[in-house]
């Protein structure tokens, strides 16, 4: 995905560009938003399938950052009747419209940030290959 060039913000946009950054992050910095996004991106999942897919979550935990990103417009709740009975979780097209911004940053964290071991990055040519969220 190639990325437009963009001019530069003049001064009295900056403020309102810093207020939308920092209103989206409060939202998404949200522990476990993101990740949760993140594996929706595959695909529908329900509850159960999410839990196990997101280590460390705890259950009350993903119940609320679902119910979140529902309140959000990010993802939506199909309860579909049983027996049994199932729910499931899907992005909505302003979760979908997303996942470019979250790739981006994935990519980055990739690029400048040490893994969950401490590990440095990996060398410039081995970076994103073939890799998605």
């Amino acid at each position: 995905m190639a990325i437009k060039a963009r001019r530069p913000l003049a001064a009295d946009e900056c403020v309102p560009a810093a207020e939308a950054l920092a209103r989206a992050f409060r939202f998404l910095g949200k522990r476990w938003n993101a990740v949760v996004l993140g594996h929706l991106s595959a695909g529908p999942a329900g509850f159960r399938e999410l839990s196990r897919a997101i280590e460390g979550i705890s259950d009350s935990v993903l119940s609320d950052r679902l119910a979140d990103l529902a309140s959000g417009g990010l993802i939506t709740r199909t309860v579909s009747e049983g027996p049994p009975l199932s729910v499931s979780y899907a992005l909505t097209d302003r979760g979908r419209a997303l996942m470019p911004a979250l790739e981006q940053i994935a990519n980055w964290a990739r690029d400048n940030l040490p893994d969950s071991d401490g590990e440095p990055p990996a060398p410039a040519h081995t970076k994103h290959a073939g890799r998605g969220l």
